[in-house]
């Protein structure tokens, strides 16, 4: 445990004592410290954090059901994550490999309850296999290769997204040893740009992020994980007992859901996106240029574009109220008439963005080009919590939740509670 200084050890002293009538045997001073950490050493904040968790651990019967509850087949078959072994300090090493997180399928087959109690699921697994090998920390391995960003701009899935980063931000406090980010593409920067704010400082200290160089990557990752600890895929000794060095019987990688465990027919915003569709052409030396007011906090633009046999230069420009001009998205060529280009930003307010698409290099050729580019509401007040009319669905539902009373009462508190 950390060293603490006077001013520390008398607020570690006051917090205990204020929160004593919750505390569990196993809730020893290594627990107090993350909460105390986390609210800057306030101990009044602390325990305003913590009562909040412990009624959140009641709703969601974190301590109770949860423990014997079993996840739907088709998360257990395509949820991507998986323990390889524990880092130096004896804390658990979960990869997730981005690429076969297929959220669309996930979403259209079972709820987004189930895929959070899931989630909740690993992560107090994890923190029970570092406790018992004498840790309180947890090791994270994101494998980004293949990332893309467009299932993230359908909104359920973004929502999804920042509810688990709510929810671990507010009941897992300081439980991240390091949280490594490999194999990430150019477009995961805005994606990375666009979730951080709803992180905490000591959250984001702890993320490395590294674009596929696998020498740097596994010097990186070594310097916390032992070679026998880590698949030989990402530069470990680590291997399955057949040699296979991705150890596919320790981790599932996931991948595409078939449309049979499809029990839902969400809309994908596709049919929205496609009425806004725009087909032109940008003549040889010329741009395209849009201008998107934003008046409110927290909106974000969402853009998706692909060209036909040649590339495009492609940049965001803005322009904030008092007419100061930065870049918000670094003009360059990108080749999408190999792949679609997709990303999404998040706006401050108010300002102007100018998206360009510059044709102004070529005096050759003109571009075909189709796009849809738009602002999207904010989403500053997600959070993990059903609403009224999500828990009536639910409720109606019999197939997403059992049929009884513990269930009914949880879920129906759900959608009165306060963030």
């Amino acid at each position: 445990m950390m060293e603490l200084d006077d001013g520390q050890k008398f607020a570690l002293m006051k917090f205990r004592r204020s929160v004593h009538d919750v505390l569990q045997p196993h809730h020893n001073d290594a627990f107090l410290l993350r909460w105390l950490r986390a609210r800057s050493w306030n101990p009044e904040a602390a325990e305003k954090m913590l009562r909040q968790s412990m009624r959140w651990r009641l709703q969601w019967e974190v301590d109770t059901a949860l423990k014997n509850w079993t996840c739907p087949e088709v998360i257990k078959l395509y949820y991507p994550h998986g323990i390889c072994g524990v880092d130096k300090a004896g804390g658990p090493i979960v990869v997730i490999a981005f690429s076969g997180l297929d959220l669309i399928g996930l979403l259209h087959s079972v709820s987004r309850q189930d895929l959070i109690r899931t989630t909740i699921q690993i992560l107090e697994n994890l923190l029970q296999i570092a406790a018992a090998n004498g840790s309180s920390a947890i090791t994270v391995l994101c494998d980004m290769e293949g990332f893309s960003l467009r299932q993230y701009t359908w909104r359920p899935a973004a929502e999804y997204i920042i509810a688990l980063i709510q929810l671990y931000e507010a009941n897992y406090p300081e439980i991240l040893r390091a949280c490594y980010i490999i194999n990430a593409p150019r477009v995961f920067a805005i994606a990375f740009n666009a979730v951080k704010r709803f992180m905490n400082e000591f959250t984001i200290s702890k993320i490395q992020i590294m674009k596929k160089d696998p020498k740097k990557s596994k010097a990186m990752l070594l310097a916390n994980i032992s070679a026998d600890q880590l698949p030989v895929e990402y530069g470990g000794d680590l291997t399955d007992p057949d040699g296979n060095p991705k150890c596919l019987t320790k981790i599932n990688y996931g991948g595409k859901v078939p449309k049979t465990y499809y029990t839902k027919n969400l809309q994908v915003d596709e049919s929205a996106n496609k009425k806004d569709y725009v087909k032109t052409v940008i003549k040889k030396g010329d741009k395209l240029v849009l201008d998107f007011v934003v008046k409110e906090e927290d909106c974000f633009l969402r853009w998706d574009f692909k060209t036909e046999d040649h590339d495009i230069r492609f940049g965001i420009t803005l322009k904030d109220a008092e007419g100061k001009i930065s870049p918000a998205v670094r003009h360059s060529r990108v080749a999408s008439h190999q792949i679609d280009e997709s990303g999404v930003l998040a706006c401050q307010a108010p300002a102007t963005y100018i998206v360009t698409f510059d044709n102004s290099y070529s005096l050759m050729r003109s571009k075909k080009i189709s796009y849809s580019v738009y602002l999207t509401p904010s989403i500053k007040k997600m959070n993990i919590l059903p609403s009224v009319e999500e828990v009536a669905a639910i409720l109606e539902n019999t197939d997403t939740i059992d049929d009884n009373d513990h269930d009914i009462e949880a879920i129906s508190n759900l959608a009165h509670l306060k963030p």
